[in-house]
């Protein structure tokens, strides 16, 4: 089944940098597509984990220097993940951003939701939702929320990579548009 990966801490405040377009022409054999500047793909070809994994770390250390961690889930899982439509009662408006926290792996044992930083009262970072391996939530467009997506991860205990909702919106418009392409092919 088709993928999505994500790559963490590429491309941010300047440092290990990449040039994610590049890479996705690099791996086209595996009909990788590029979402946006911050490392998100889908790819479309059936491909193992563990071989996907390694062609593009050796890629990312070959044409660009860069070693990272490369977050990979099975594209029905984004797909599950966005059905539930996780966000359709949470507040909204250009102050707020809707984020998705992808995890290296699921959680053992996660905390309470939902869960507000620093309080509950004047949240910054608010947690909705724990799927899997996905943590849902919302953020104030502040300079000193960005901070608390940190003490987030380092609260979850397992490495993280953050994506606005809207990339992910987008990485589904792809799969959909991929199944029903399927779909037209086989009639």
């Amino acid at each position: 089944m088709p993928c999505v990966v994500f790559l963490r801490a590429v491309n941010v405040g300047g440092a290990k940098r990449c040039q994610p377009a590049l890479l996705a022409k690099q791996l086209s054999k595996f009909g990788v597509v590029n979402i946006g500047a911050v490392g998100t793909f889908v790819v479309r070809k059936h491909v193992s984990e563990s071989v996907l994994r390694e062609k593009i770390a050796v890629q990312l250390a070959k044409a660009f220097g860069v070693k990272c961690e490369i977050m990979i889930c099975p594209a029905r899982d984004i797909i599950k993940l966005s059905s539930t439509d996780p966000f359709s009662q949470q507040p909204s408006g250009p102050n707020i951003t809707r984020f998705v926290n992808v995890l290296a792996k699921q959680l053992r044992a996660p905390p309470h939701i939902p869960l507000s930083l620093p309080s509950d009262d004047e949240w910054l970072l608010k947690v909705i939702a724990i799927q899997d391996r996905f943590v849902l939530g919302l953020y104030r467009r502040q300079m000193k929320a960005i901070s608390y997506l940190g003490k987030l991860e380092k609260l979850l205990g397992v490495p993280a990579t953050t994506r606005n909702w809207n990339t992910i919106e987008k990485v589904v418009k792809i799969l959909a548009q991929d199944l029903c392409d399927i779909t037209s092919n086989h009639r």
